[in-house]
């Protein structure tokens, strides 16, 4: 869809604002658009943002409710307003006086999801250090009168495809850079839980000096590095697209082997790569491309390092 938009004159953000909306459309993975991923209390909240790598301007929205083109709502925020990031009910008026309709984005599997979760004791979630224990039962939970701390629990306990995100990055034919990303978040986050999706520099990174790049995975250890910012900071250096990719996925296994992610990279040359963190049952990352020396979209698979 993306590449269409380019093919028929569409600008590289509109390329970016279509290709991930169709994402949203298609519910891609369960993980992007309405209907998936529902929170603690059983709502699915989207995250979204958008970069014009040419004026650095970011659009993006968090814990957007009721409203499912959450990407839309992103390049709105670039187009009218002086802002960079809305969140919450407020980003929901924003978009309904942007034009958006309030829609429900709960459906019946979404219901499923969250009621099979409730009949596992609520696991897994994402509480710690509290009464009751989160690892036994559901909440409400509450800080303890003492407080002992735990080892933070391991990301193999969660399902690999519980996170992710569409990330994408678009390189025009003058060498602009725009990208963007959709997600509707960790399933059975807590309320008000934002990832590093809408993040500048996190979820994803534009520059049309530099190259592009997005980040899917585990986002709350990855916002923490700000993997797509350093991937184009390298790319800016010179280094290889795989290299840069590689060098940030290196850098986030320092602190957090376990850790869950994939970064795409691409530089103004149209030259690209990727990178993953290689954990049980995670040792490939797949990615789509399309470029005028490719005659369709084509996978493309790298193993994790």
């Amino acid at each position: 869809t993306a590449w269409r938009v380019l093919e028929s004159g569409g600008s590289e953000l509109d390329a970016v604002e279509r290709g991930c909306g169709q994402c949203e459309i298609d519910q891609c993975d369960g993980s992007v658009g309405y209907g998936g991923s529902p929170d603690e209390s059983g709502e699915t909240t989207l995250d979204a943002m958008i970069m014009d790598g040419n004026t650095m301007e970011v659009g993006a929205v968090a814990d957007l409710r009721r409203v499912k083109n959450a990407i839309g709502v992103a390049r709105k925020v670039i187009e009218y307003t002086k802002h960079t990031l809305l969140v919450g009910e407020s980003a929901s008026l924003f978009a309904v006086r942007m034009g958006f309709p309030y829609e429900d984005l709960t459906t019946q599997k979404s219901l499923s999801l969250y009621s099979e979760w409730l009949n596992q004791s609520c696991q897994p979630n994402y509480w710690k250090n509290v009464v009751p224990d989160s690892s036994q039962s559901c909440g409400p939970y509450k800080r303890p009168g003492k407080v002992t701390y735990k080892e933070e629990q391991t990301i193999s306990q969660r399902s690999f495809h519980n996170h992710d995100t569409i990330g994408m990055v678009v390189i025009g034919v003058s060498g602009t850079v725009a990208s963007g990303t959709s997600t509707n978040g960790a399933i059975h986050k807590i309320p008000g839980r934002v990832g590093d999706s809408p993040i500048a520099g996190a979820g994803s990174y534009a520059d049309s000096t530099a190259g592009g790049a997005a980040a899917t995975g585990d986002g709350d250890i990855m916002m923490r590095f700000l993997p797509s910012y350093q991937a184009v900071e390298y790319m800016r250096m010179g280094t290889d697209p795989t290299v840069a990719c590689q060098k940030v996925i290196s850098r986030i296994q320092k602190y957090a082997p376990k850790f869950f992610g994939a970064i795409i990279c691409a530089n103004t040359t149209g030259s690209y790569g990727a990178a993953c963190n290689k954990i049980p049952g995670f040792t490939q990352f797949h990615f789509m491309v399309s470029s005028p020396l490719l005659s369709q979209p084509t996978e493309q698979v790298v193993d994790c390092i």
